[in-house]
């Protein structure tokens, strides 16, 4: 089965692979370099899918000052279409919805190969912010134009411990069309547990079967990368926090606790019954980090049943 039938199957485990496309300062040649590069990188690892991320600004979420200055990226669905076109596998191609007109979004649902494309939409990063398309919109016009083109949706386990209605969102999210959902990373399992436990029993109340939730998982290589996650809101427990500031080996470690998270939340999906997925999220430019994070690709997946 492909990706888009073993979502559809909500019994698969699958594995993903996420990237950013190259800075729009880049050359084309230059992007193809990258295209090409990732395509050799990854070869070794069976994916079932690629990630293509759609990277907006965030500034108006959170006023402090950002460790790492944001730079505009390729629109996701141009590095596809230009430089990854034979690429082997379906790929999920986010859409920051407030960035899109209505036409241009509903133009490029009724272009995509169902075979092939699956989408994410994401909306705005904060309530003030002024969005060219609303999420709830957004849905519609998926609904409208491509209601065959698998969606997905945001789930956020860190809002949970907040709010504690994620679940509610998610529910709510897969009543309007998502088929499954992908977590931004995760370091705090207790939270990702909280949420997918209250999202089973909320659909077993309303007699409905859960989709697929996608975890996602990132090494962390540096501090300075430590403390991006936490302007970005991923919260990471003290501890591990901890770990990664003492250890002689940031990146090893973070590797570890990566792995070790995968490992217990496979095996409570798998207890709970409640469909998933992984996705290895790669979106630094160092080398060292890159091949952690295909190396933390191969070995989740050994850790499937597929």
């Amino acid at each position: 089965m492909d990706l888009a039938q073993r979502i559809a199957a909500r019994g698969s485990e699958f594995l993903l692979f996420a990237l950013t496309p190259p800075r729009t300062t880049v050359t084309r040649e230059r992007a193809q370099e990258i295209a090409d590069v990732t395509r050799k990188r990854l070869g070794a690892v069976a994916l079932d899918g690629l990630v293509l991320y759609d990277i907006d600004d965030e500034s108006d979420r959170n006023p402090q000052e950002r460790p790492f200055p944001f730079l505009p990226t390729i629109d996701p669905a141009t590095f596809l279409a230009e430089h990854l076109a034979d690429w082997s596998t379906p790929v999920v191609v986010y859409r920051a919805v407030g960035k899109y007109e209505e036409d241009d979004l509903r133009g490029w649902l009724e272009a995509q190969d169902a075979g092939q494309a699956l989408t994410v939409f994401v909306g705005a990063s904060s309530r003030h912010k002024r969005s060219a398309t609303s999420l709830v919109r957004a849905q519609e016009l998926w609904a409208q134009a491509r209601p065959d083109l698998p969606l997905g949706g945001v789930a956020i386990p860190e809002r949970h411990t907040r709010r504690g209605e994620e679940h509610l969102r998610l529910v709510a999210k897969q009543e309007a069309g998502c088929s499954f959902f992908v977590t931004q990373v995760v370091y705090d399992v207790n939270a990702a547990k909280n949420m997918v436990s209250d999202y089973r029993y909320e659909c077993a109340a309303r007699d409905i079967e859960p989709v697929p939730i996608v975890f996602t998982f990132s090494v962390c290589g540096s501090l300075r990368t430590l403390e991006f996650l936490d302007w970005l809101g991923v919260d990471v427990p003290r501890w591990i926090q901890n770990d990664l500031r003492h250890a002689d080996d940031t990146l090893q470690a973070s590797y570890e606790h990566s792995l070790g998270a995968a490992r217990e939340l496979i095996a409570y999906c798998r207890r709970l019954g409640v469909p998933f997925g992984l996705n290895v999220e790669s979106v630094s430019i160092r080398l060292a980090e890159i091949e952690a994070s295909v190396e933390l690709a191969r070995e989740l997946e050994r850790e499937l049943h597929r």
